[in-house]
């Protein structure tokens, strides 16, 4: 345990944002196994892919995926849509 005080803050700070991040990355996963598991059963995938593509981009603008790793999940993702269908 720290006893500096800005280590303790930082210690805190840490903490709230890696639940943050952790609460963005369980939610893009969700999404990402909605859409394929529609994919699959032949269901409509439309407004899924959608829906993982903002939560995609989300976790970008919050510093959660790089901008680069965002892209290649978007891609993988609407291929393998444009395959099952």
């Amino acid at each position: 345990m720290a006893n500096i005080k800005s280590q303790i803050k930082r210690n805190r700070q840490n903490e709230v944002r890696r639940m943050r991040n952790k609460a963005i990355q369980s939610s893009l996963k969700t999404s990402v196994k909605k859409v394929e598991t529609a994919a699959l059963a032949g269901d409509p995938t439309d407004d899924l892919l959608r829906e993982a593509q903002a939560k995609i981009d989300t976790a970008v603008s919050k510093g959660v995926l790089h901008k680069k790793t965002a892209a290649r999940k978007k891609s993988r993702l609407a291929k393998r849509v444009s395959s099952d269908t």
